[in-house]
């Protein structure tokens, strides 16, 4: 089994990185992996711990339609170049978190990705150096208001509401480039979504590298490499899951958020 290496809050609030072991220990590390991070000696207990989202970035990059059916499920024609998005940190959250379906939208769709975790710092480079910038793989779920997306000129507000990209529940160093990736919605034994991740249009290195020709990747951020075809709605009380050979599953359930009271005070 390959190393999965977690992000976890201990029972007394300490965040820490670490080894995730078969028995569900977790061997803490002194630092994030990509950075140096050695063993401590400490060991945390499986009830000792929650597991958070694997990483922290500073900011996600996401990408549009770099699937050439889920381009035609969308009636557009495959980009020639990639199509970048930015999705903020806020909207990252932790396997079996919820995602929050906001009543500003009628229309949220789960995306099932792969996930790239940047391990230096990376600007201007080549797909060739661009391998050795991508440190790990992890899985997301580019949840989008689809009806916002249309909506709106451009897609800041449908990618970007909070808990729209649970993101986990770990990381690995390598993965198989004919891995396959299927989205399964509640206890349906047919998934939604299933491809070959090296269907992409626009492979992993090459993607970070023209991302870094745009803007500087720093260690730990993410980028998303875009879904397959199948996307669909979620509805309240749902349950989605994104499974990517060679990682493991990432399970979040669809919680309907409230509206706000009217006359509340916005906390800062």
């Amino acid at each position: 089994m390959a190393q999965r290496y977690v992000r976890v809050q201990s029972q007394a609030g300490q965040l820490h990185y670490g080894l995730l072991q078969p028995d569900r220990t977790v061997k803490v590390l002194d630092a994030a992996p990509w950075l140096g991070g050695e063993g401590t000696g400490v060991e945390l207990a499986p009830q000792a711990y929650t597991i958070l989202a694997p990483c922290a970035p500073s900011k996600i990059v996401a990408v549009g339609k770099n699937y050439a059916k889920h381009a035609a499920e969308m009636e557009s024609d495959v980009p020639s170049e990639p199509l970048l998005f930015i999705k903020p940190s806020t909207t990252v959250i932790a396997n079996e978190a919820p995602i929050l379906y906001p009543p500003q939208t009628h229309r949220v769709d789960y995306e099932g990705e792969l996930a790239l975790v940047i391990g230096e710092h990376c600007v201007d480079c080549t797909a060739e150096a661009a391998r050795d910038k991508i440190w790990g793989y992890t899985i997301a779920n580019d949840v989008t208001a689809r009806d916002l997306q249309r909506q709106d000129a451009q897609w800041t507000r449908a990618k970007g509401f909070d808990s729209f990209c649970p993101l986990g529940p770990w990381i690995v160093r390598e993965i198989s480039p004919g891995a396959r990736l299927q989205t399964f919605l509640n206890d349906e034994e047919t998934p939604r979504q299933s491809a070959l991740i090296d269907t992409m249009v626009f492979s992993p290195d090459v993607l970070v590298a023209y991302i870094s020709s745009v803007m500087t990747l720093l260690p730990g951020d993410v980028v998303l490499t875009g879904t397959p075809e199948g996307v669909g709605p979620l509805q309240s009380g749902d349950w989605v899951r994104v499974e990517v050979e060679g990682i493991g599953s990432l399970a979040n359930w669809v919680d309907m958020r409230p509206l706000p009271v009217a006359g509340a005070a916005i906390a800062t």
